[in-house]
């Protein structure tokens, strides 16, 4: 039996794809915690602390990828890394929403 490892789950790899998916997991799971569907019912939760703490991993994990030399792809990572901090200034907001 043949096990392919993908380079997702080698946590010494750099992986963009990695990165992005914990920053997007922790996002959704922020807005379901919060009470998202339902508008009236947005209150703050302290699990929400876990996905402020999975988001600031998933950005980690993208700046990572970041190359020393400017390309295209560095500013790509760039722009990347410029949304995955929405993404956790968002959270802390839905975190200590009252």
């Amino acid at each position: 039996m043949v096990f392919v490892r993908l380079p997702i789950f080698e946590l010494r790899q750099k992986c963009l794809v990695r990165g992005v998916g914990l920053a997007l997991t922790a996002f959704a799971t922020s807005l379901l915690l919060a009470g998202f569907p339902h508008i009236a019912n947005l209150h703050g939760s302290r699990w929400q602390v876990l996905t402020m703490l999975g988001a600031g991993w998933g950005m980690g994990e993208t700046a990572r990828c970041i190359r020393p030399y400017w390309c295209f792809y560095h500013a790509g990572v760039l722009l990347l890394l410029y949304s995955e901090l929405m993404i956790l200034v968002l959270t802390a907001f839905l975190t200590f929403y009252p």
